[in-house]
């Protein structure tokens, strides 16, 4: 097998198809060439002027680079760059603020949370006592007095969890914070998808209310495969120990060199604007369909604050969410089937499907390309062959 052959014929996938999958994104030049380097072969257990390995002067100063650098993007007392994943930052927020067996409230995986929020087939759900919220019926948005009635029905909770994997509109999390306090219960709050919104101020920023904040760092943030922690300076010393040695090894140094570029790319002024771009035209997507068909697109919650837009598209009786992705990746237009809140279908099917634009606006589409991709979707979920379209759409985007 020619693995170099199958790297092309990816990266050429990636650049004539139309990505509206809301968890990828594509990274710059230098964010490649960082997650490249050399320092693939430097192991380094440990952390900055504390290794158990020689040779680390130069890794030392890449990985404090990235912390102070995560530091002054979220305005955070410290800041963690090791983790593989978000999974694995949430793991490691866990294990430094929790004892095997202790309860924690989370939000509804089938609501939009994620599955490290206890879901019982996870490492969450099997050493710690997950509960769960979730979202009201009529509206779609998290249920707040839910929130306050299960602090009153399940005592003992140590931990709340606020976040969530597709959920379209903004999070208070100041107010899910202060119920936490209420009951003297630790506030943790998984910002994977949102975090270039809060880095930008796009969305209202956690790291004030939080002891801990998690994330992704490939999604809207725009960088390589990996995760992050911020805390409070007073769980500093618990959230490294539970990340290294508790729960990783040896920390990824070309990843975290590539954090670092990615960090600095978001402290300039045009990563506001890309944001920016992302918000506006996912709002715009969701207007779009819902203009073509209603019926087909109910988007949930009847819009997006985010970069994101979930949609039921079983109104019409023509469609289910994996008919939905199946049908699009036909024609390069890549989506995920996704669950949606009361879904009466199998999570192997599903009623909705989740759109996001942070790649897409990535490869230079902007607002006013959307309703042309929504038209794209619409007829190749109707059966029209449309993929010399969205490659003729994919180069005019590779000129601009």
């Amino acid at each position: 097998m020619d693995i170099f052959a199958l790297i092309e014929e990816e990266q050429q996938r990636q650049a004539s198809g139309i990505n509206l999958i809301a968890s990828e994104n594509s990274v710059s030049d230098n964010v490649m060439r960082a997650m490249g380097s050399v320092f693939t072969n430097k192991y380094a257990e440990g952390y900055p002027g504390k290794r158990w390995y020689g040779g680390c002067a130069v890794t030392d100063r890449i990985e404090q680079y990235a912390i102070d650098k995560a530091k002054k993007l979220f305005g955070a007392d410290h800041a963690n760059v090791q983790p593989h994943s978000g999974t694995s930052a949430n793991i490691g927020a866990y294990m430094a603020l929790l004892k095997p067996g202790d309860k924690v409230l989370a939000f509804n995986l089938s609501h939009g949370g994620h599955l490290s929020h206890g879901a019982p087939f996870n490492l969450s759900g099997k050493f710690f006592q997950f509960i769960h919220y979730g979202v009201r019926k009529d509206d779609g948005l998290i249920d707040v007095d839910e929130v306050k009635r299960m602090f009153k029905e399940h005592k003992d909770i140590k931990l709340m969890v606020a976040g969530a994997s597709s959920y379209p509109r903004a999070i208070d999390f100041e107010a899910l914070a202060s119920i936490a306090r209420e009951h003297e219960a630790a506030f943790m709050a998984d910002i994977a998808h949102i975090s270039g919104l809060v880095a930008t101020g796009r969305h209202p920023s956690p790291v004030a209310c939080s002891d801990v904040v998690t994330m992704s760092t490939h999604k809207t943030l725009r960088g390589p495969r990996g995760g992050m922690v911020l805390c409070k300076e007073e769980h500093k010393s618990a959230v490294d120990r539970a990340i290294f040695p508790g729960s990783q090894g040896g920390p990824l140094e070309h990843i975290i060199a590539a954090k670092a570029v990615m960090l600095d790319e978001a402290l300039q002024p045009d990563f506001k604007k890309y944001i920016d771009a992302v918000i506006a035209a996912a709002k715009e997507l969701a207007k779009a369909l819902a203009a073509i068909n209603p019926k087909r697109y109910r988007v949930l919650t009847g819009g997006t604050d985010n970069h994101m837009v979930m949609i039921d598209v079983t109104g019409d009786g023509k469609l289910n969410g994996i008919q939905a992705e199946k049908t699009l990746e036909k024609q390069n237009i890549y989506i995920n089937k996704n669950f949606i809140p009361y879904d009466p279908l199998p999570v192997t099917v599903t009623s909705g499907i989740r759109l996001g634009t942070p790649m897409i606006v990535s490869q230079g589409a902007t607002a006013a390309d959307m309703g042309r991709i929504a038209k794209l979707m619409d007829a190749a979920l109707d059966g029209k062959d449309v993929a010399k379209d969205v490659s003729v759409f994919m180069k005019e985007l590779a000129k601009r």
